[in-house]
């Protein structure tokens, strides 16, 4: 017999992390598509600009290109920065940032606001958020910030996406966040507190799939 192929036409899914081009996240937004998805990415405050440019100018035709030929439509983009929970979470210092000017409303709590209003309510949300501000150093040389800074963007972002969009999540909804082997064994190079923090997810993952 042959099954069905999957349909979620008319379905909204969140994707959070997407950058560019490459990588999971890019991969899961376009599987998404190809079966019917509307799409919402929030993109790095610092990567935006350049991300829709490329958008805009065509960059991705290639890689936007669904197995039935039509290109990926991403429905719109917002601004993320998801160690950033509200408007007082944001340090002084990045508000100055000139690459954060353009982008108010970019906290998890604006963001989801902000997508509530555009579009309601979502059925999948997915996390594809990594980095380690010291991923470049051995376990014992990475410093205590470094490695909460680690867990932050990597793990309890997850978390706090979680908390704001499972009130907007239709029933039946779903999440979905990306981990690593290097949560269960020693990967020579991953370093910096990601192994910790993939690890962490991991267990956040499963207590969250007990609310959904």
């Amino acid at each position: 017999m042959r099954m069905s192929p999957l349909n979620l036409r008319g379905k909204r899914a969140f994707i959070a992390g997407v950058v560019d081009d490459n990588g999971y996240g890019w991969a899961i937004t376009k599987a998404l598509a190809a079966v019917g998805e509307k799409i919402l990415v929030g993109t790095w405050v610092p990567a935006l600009n350049i991300f829709e440019t490329s958008l805009r100018c065509d960059k991705f035709d290639k890689s936007r290109k669904l197995p039935n030929g039509s290109l990926m439509d991403i429905v719109k983009v917002y601004p993320l920065d998801a160690v950033c929970d509200t408007s007082d979470n944001v340090p002084e210092d990045v508000k100055t940032i000139k690459r954060y000017a353009g982008s108010s409303n970019c906290t998890v709590k604006e963001m989801t606001e902000a997508v509530t209003k555009d579009f309601g309510r979502i059925d999948i949300l997915v996390h594809s958020l990594a980095n380690g501000p010291e991923v470049t150093k051995p376990l014992l040389e990475t410093s205590r910030r470094g490695y909460l800074a680690t867990i932050s963007a990597s793990s309890y972002s997850f978390v706090s996406l979680l908390q704001h969009f499972l009130p907007i999540m239709n029933p039946g909804g779903a999440s979905i966040s990306l981990t690593y082997i290097a949560s269960e064994r020693a990967i020579p190079g991953y370093r910096g507190g990601m192994s910790s923090a993939k690890a962490a997810l991991e267990s956040d993952k499963k207590v969250s799939s007990t609310l959904l």
